[in-house]
């Protein structure tokens, strides 16, 4: 018998939050995510997701980090690509125009990519990247 070739399809970042409910109305209603399902009465987990892109969202009572650690040091919580140089632009004009607070708005990296980074609620920093050119 032949070994089956494994190959992996997606991936889910957890994102740990305070407010299950409001952070899927943020990435629904800013980010433009679906709400794949929510857990619990009252919602404690969920998965929203945009096209092959899904994230979880964990409710936590307490601060996970010790406070301003993410921004300080640039932690990200999720990365998310995109295929062509006319997406990443007009994907963060789109977040940009809904109201989206970044971290860091739209560049040039060193290394080619163009990225932006989006704060959410809670304070998790979601990196979107593209192609320069």
């Amino acid at each position: 018998m032949n070994p089956v070739e494994v190959t992996l399809s997606s991936v889910a970042a957890q994102l740990f939050v305070a407010d299950v409910r409001a952070s899927c109305d943020f990435f629904v209603g800013t980010l433009g995510f679906a709400l794949d399902f929510a857990y619990g009465d009252p919602p404690f987990y969920a998965q929203v997701g945009r096209d092959r892109a899904k994230l979880a969202l964990r409710q936590v009572h307490q601060p996970v980090f010790i406070d301003g650690v993410r921004a300080r040091e640039d932690l990200l919580s999720a990365s998310i690509t995109v295929e062509t140089a006319s997406e990443i632009e007009q994907l963060f004009l789109d977040y940009r125009d809904a109201g989206a607070r970044f971290h860091q708005t739209l560049r040039t990296e060193p290394w080619g990519a163009r990225t932006f980074i989006v704060l959410d609620p809670d304070g998790n920093l979601i990196l979107f990247a593209g192609p320069a050119e």
